[in-house]
């Protein structure tokens, strides 16, 4: 589990305007110390290169990558677009965050900047003899450098932003977040089943400061709090939640007047959910992208059997890490969070596609193949995939034309209610 700071810094890093900046400073700072190598290397240059030389091939490095960074903003934008328009809007921001991406409009704005600080000083004559040598070096090295992002921006293109690679990225992201959720062991607190008889009546509530979602939570901030205050932090607003001003995040003992400001400091909210320490947030947007592919209007069943196989496989990784293990193996029992309930991920993946798609038979199979092979993994799935074949087999009995078809799924149904 990540500190606050660890994950303020992570975000920003997938922010495009850094990566940008620090390849633009880059390619500056490279024009730059070229200017320095008089000093540096004090020594005869090896080869007297003309400023017309160096001149000719910052020109064409300006020039070219002015207009593919151009380019590439006209592409991203347009990826961004689509990716809105046809698969689903909170899965844009993942696209947003795409590091490849990034790292290409980064090295063409600072290969631009580097030609464009370059071809200023040679004009200026600041460049001796071994300045120019070395702006030339870097130029090749520019140039190499160029040549390879283009193959990679070109190959990375050839899927950025289409369907397959949307869904991926959210497949990804629910892993993440269902790798590194708070009730896992590696966070080490215990778990808060029901915070009205857990919660002593003079424990002192943490209010927010603010209306919006809680992002992120500082498990070890809190436990570091609790441990020199010899007390215990229950959490009643986990990642995800809406919260608002009279409504308590979290309870403190021993009760205090004043709640400290390490405490507050551990809770970050925003206006928008994060996909980090939220697997929630991760299945609506995936049972987004298969409901709007079962709409009128675009009539993809086959988006909604990817996203259905897709879900069976993350809802593996939880399986994986279902055992909580004794509190004695807990690092931090003073911090008490409430468990990421199975049924709530089952609630947002499957109610969607069975509701959009109980009058298609090809999604009625897939949907009830998914949830029989998930309710083998044990009782906890078991109960859930069964509440969820019911209501899917009521869904398409009522939405199915044909008693053939209607036969069908009441015989795949069967096959998950009778499983124990």
């Amino acid at each position: 589990m990540i500190s606050k700071w660890q994950w303020l810094l992570a975000q920003i890093g997938r922010t495009l305007w850094i990566r940008a900046s620090l390849f633009a400073l880059l390619g500056v700072g490279a024009a730059l110390l070229a200017i320095a190598a008089e000093r540096l290397y004090p020594g005869e240059a090896p080869m007297d290169l003309g400023a017309e030389a160096v001149n000719d091939i910052l020109d064409i490095l300006a020039t070219s990558m002015l207009a593919v960074t151009t380019f590439s903003l006209t592409v991203m934008v347009s990826a961004y677009g689509s990716a809105t328009a046809n698969i689903a809007p909170r899965a844009t921001r993942l696209l947003m965050q795409d590091t490849t991406t990034q790292n290409v409009l980064g090295t063409f704005l600072g290969s631009f900047l580097f030609s464009l600080v370059g071809i200023i000083a040679l004009h200026t004559e600041v460049y001796g003899t071994r300045g120019r040598l070395v702006l030339f070096l870097f130029s090749l090295l520019v140039v190499a450098l160029i040549a390879i992002t283009m193959l990679r921006w070109i190959e990375h293109l050839s899927s950025f932003g289409q369907m397959a690679d949307t869904t991926e990225r959210v497949e990804a992201a629910i892993v993440r977040a269902i790798c590194s959720r708070v009730d896992h062991p590696s966070a080490g607190t215990s778990i808060l089943f029901d915070p009205h008889t857990e919660i002593p009546p003079e424990a002192t509530p943490v209010y927010p400061d603010q209306v919006g979602y809680v992002m992120h939570i500082d498990i070890q901030g809190l436990d570091e709090w609790a441990c020199e205050n010899q007390g215990q932090v229950y959490i009643t607003s986990p990642p995800g939640s809406f919260v608002h001003r009279p409504e308590p995040l979290a309870w403190i003992m021993p009760p205090c007047e004043e709640v400290s400001k390490d405490v507050c400091q551990c809770f970050t909210l925003g206006k928008e959910r994060s996909f980090d320490q939220d697997p929630r947030y991760g299945m609506a947007v995936m049972s987004d992208i298969a409901s709007r592919a079962l709409s009128p209007g675009v009539n993809d069943q086959g988006t909604a059997i990817d996203v259905l196989g897709r879900v069976v496989r993350v809802l593996t990784y939880w399986s994986e890490g279902e055992e909580l293990g004794p509190l004695g193996t807990m690092q931090r029992r003073r911090v008490h969070v409430p468990p990421t309930e199975l049924g709530d991920l089952f609630d947002e993946m499957f109610t969607p596609i069975a509701r959009d798609g109980a009058g298609t038979m090809e999604v009625q199979v897939k949907l009830h193949e998914a949830l029989r092979m998930l309710a083998q993994y044990g009782s906890a799935y078991r109960s859930n995939a069964q509440r969820h074949t019911r209501l899917a087999l009521l869904r398409a009995e009522r939405a199915l034309q044909l008693d053939e078809d209607k036969a069908r799924v009441r015989q795949l149904a069967e096959r998950t209610l009778s499983l124990c």
